[in-house]
């Protein structure tokens, strides 16, 4: 099939090559090819970039339209809902200030400022004049604008976090979504219209008000309300920091960066952690019965640097702990479960040898001596080399593994001789009011980084792992969260300052002909919201981001 004057050629995934008008938008092509089902499109993969649907095709061109399905469909999607949370609250509200918080319960949860406290019957009505404005499908228009009328623009609307981050950018002009009259800029791209947005609910929360939404996890429908008391209260512990440093957004961290008084932020939130950490070393120790230690967290949360810091704070009270390496408990290869494609599955619970595992635990607790195995990766079986030890009351057992807050890992072991504690990355910091910073993103930068430094893996590599690290942590951890008796947010504030002179070029080397440009695309945009810092002789050795960029002066034992 030839392109002829004026015409384009394009090749569209599960349709097939056909010849197009040039400049012919995605939402357009799409009326061409599935009339019927058009509006549950969010968005398209143009030469793996994704690009919203108003977007005009202008060269030979590889499509493949993207609904909730797809990440980045359900990226879209959210946003969307949000913008058209924060029209409604606006609608109904005159001066409300709303803000977009973190993820919590399944959804995200939210604030409404500048009004008299959200009662049951306030998330009603917002609730309704949604379900309106989808109802009448209004368009969401990008327009691309000066900086200079972005920020009249945001001004009149009352927005001084998003003129703030404006006026530290480089670029002279800046793309809006208009709305209704109503004005917003996101981290990534909206949908075309409101009517595109079919389910969602909202909760009250607190002083909040949570938005549900349909989950991939939940087959694509949304989950019945669970609440996390225990995690709401660590993201307001973390509220507290950020008002302790007074860092909330982006551009607070980039102005004490570019006036060079960041240092006094990185000696604040280091002194945080310790704090939180001798604090809970002093909680364990309060309590003689509590002498197995159990840490568990996602990918990147920092586990082994934490580990290795409460092992200072429970020594400096008098304890002398120990670590045992769950991963030396692992059945051997041919043994190991098998996941949904027939692969090895080392990270079910199924892959520990949970009898062997409680059986020297509770001799341990008995005071006699055991014999612990050693687990050879190369051969597949677990081997015992003579390793042996004993312990008494005042040798804590610290075990660190994804599986540390499940239950059934230490069945056995009664429970008011255990501790156990969740680890995470819970950002303190928000790009704007209603842009947040989503865990799972510095999470990804930190082990990016780390990968590069320690394991040999390229940015490509760990993009190519995440989604099934993903996976394990949904199944594997994120259901325990509630089981901890106490939780430590890793994050730092002024980390990604720091990552982005690792992370930017290891992300640039990724060109569009790799499956994940449209990701690494995203990382960027994202990691240049923050101005570099360069001061890492500041940064203390014993910090977490060490385990990350390298300089620890903590090590495995």
């Amino acid at each position: 099939m030839k392109s002829v004057k004026n015409k384009i050629k394009i090749k569209v995934d599960c349709f097939g090559e056909l010849v197009v008008d040039n400049k012919s938008t995605l939402k357009e092509i799409l009326m061409i090819i599935d009339k019927e089902r058009y509006n549950k499109f969010l968005g398209a993969l143009v030469n793996n970039e994704v690009k919203y649907l108003d977007y005009a095709i202008n060269e030979e061109s590889n499509i493949r339209f993207i609904d909730i399905t797809h990440k980045d469909g359900m990226r879209i999607y959210v946003r969307t809902l949000s913008f058209i949370f924060i029209k409604a609250c606006k609608d109904l509200f005159d001066d409300c200030k709303v803000t977009i918080e973190h993820s919590l319960s399944k959804g995200l949860y939210t604030e409404i400022h500048n009004i008299d406290a959200i009662n049951p019957k306030d998330v009603e009505k917002i609730k309704d004049r949604m379900k309106t404005i989808v109802e009448l499908d209004m368009p969401i228009e990008r327009i691309l604008i000066s900086k200079d009328e972005a920020v009249e623009i945001f001004e009149k609307q009352g927005m001084q976090h998003k003129i703030k981050l404006l006026q530290q950018r480089e670029k002279e002009t800046k793309h809006v979504y208009l709305l209704d009259g109503f004005y917003d800029t996101f981290y990534g791209y909206l949908a075309a219209s409101t009517g595109q947005i079919k389910e969602f609910n909202l909760v009250h929360y607190n002083s909040g008000i949570i938005i549900q939404y349909p989950r991939k996890d939940y087959n694509f429908k949304i989950p019945e309300f669970e609440e996390q008391s225990k995690l709401a209260k660590i993201f307001k512990e973390t509220e507290e920091w950020g008002d302790i440093l007074d860092i909330g957004y982006v551009y607070s961290l980039n102005e004490r960066i570019m006036n060079n008084s960041f240092n006094e932020i990185i000696r604040i939130s280091e002194a945080l952690h310790e704090k939180k950490i001798a604090y809970i070393a002093d909680t364990i120790c309060e309590d003689d019965e509590k002498r197995v230690i159990l840490i568990a967290g996602p990918s990147s949360s920092g586990k082994t640097t934490f580990a290795q810091r409460l092992s200072i704070q429970l020594k400096v009270n008098g304890k002398k702990p120990i670590s045992i390496s769950l991963d030396d408990y692992f059945v051997n290869r041919e043994d190991t479960p098998l996941d949904e494609n027939g692969e090895y599955d080392f990270e079910s619970i199924d892959a520990i040898d949970i009898k062997s595992f409680n059986r020297d635990l509770i001799k341990l607790l008995q005071g006699e001596e055991v014999e612990i195995p050693t687990f050879n990766f190369i051969t597949g079986q677990r081997e015992y080399t003579g390793k042996k030890i004993k312990v008494d009351k005042n040798h804590p057992i610290i075990i660190e593994g994804i599986h540390g807050l499940n239950e059934k890992l230490t069945a056995s072991i009664p429970h008011q001789n255990k501790f156990k504690i969740y680890i995470s990355a819970l950002t303190q910091l928000n790009i704007d009011g209603h842009n947040r910073i989503h865990t799972t993103d510095t999470r990804l930068i930190r082990r990016m980084v780390r990968d590069m430094n320690f394991r040999g893996n390229d940015a490509n590599r760990t993009l190519e792992m995440w989604d099934s690290v993903r996976r394990g942590e949904e199944r594997n951890i994120f259901p325990f969260q509630e089981e901890a008796d106490v939780m430590f947010n890793s994050a730092l504030v002024y980390e990604l300052a720091v990552l982005r002179k690792y992370a930017e070029p290891l992300l640039m080397k990724i060109d569009d002909s790799n499956k994940f440009y449209s990701e690494s695309k995203r990382l960027l945009k994202f990691i240049r919201y923050f101005k570099s810092m360069d001061c890492e002789d500041s940064i203390p050795c014993t910090s977490i981001i060490r385990e990350f960029i390298g300089g620890s002066c903590l090590k495995e034992e």
